[in-house]
């Protein structure tokens, strides 16, 4: 009768090798004041993003409202392309970076306590 082999990767064999390892220890949570203060922060960051949701919801609802209001921006042209596509290609990216940048600094600040 033919005998049997086990096949295996040279990971798997190295790993059988070395046996079993001590499980990693368990972590502890930090004083009650850490989670406190993260509690802070949390707070403090949600009160500081309500005006960049405020922005965000102005830019978002102001561009096709003013398109909506302005419908002659379809017949100014800037370089052959009209205003209306150039609001929509344009502005959203850059001014959504822009907020993103700045609502990030603002929430940076709260963790650094200024």
């Amino acid at each position: 009768m033919a005998r049997r082999a086990t096949v295996m990767s040279p990971q798997t064999r190295l790993a059988q090798a070395r046996g079993h390892r001590r499980p990693p220890r368990q972590l502890t949570l930090p004083a009650v004041t850490d989670t406190d203060r993260a509690l802070r922060n949390y707070r403090a960051q949600r009160r500081r993003a309500i005006p960049a949701l405020a922005l965000l919801a102005v830019l978002l609802i102001g561009i096709p409202v003013t398109l909506s209001v302005f419908p002659g921006l379809d017949r100014v042209r800037v370089f052959d392309i009209p205003v209306s596509w150039i609001m929509l290609w344009l502005l959203p990216y850059p001014a959504l970076a822009a907020l993103g940048g700045w609502q990030l600094r603002r929430a940076e600040a709260v963790e650094r306590g200024r």
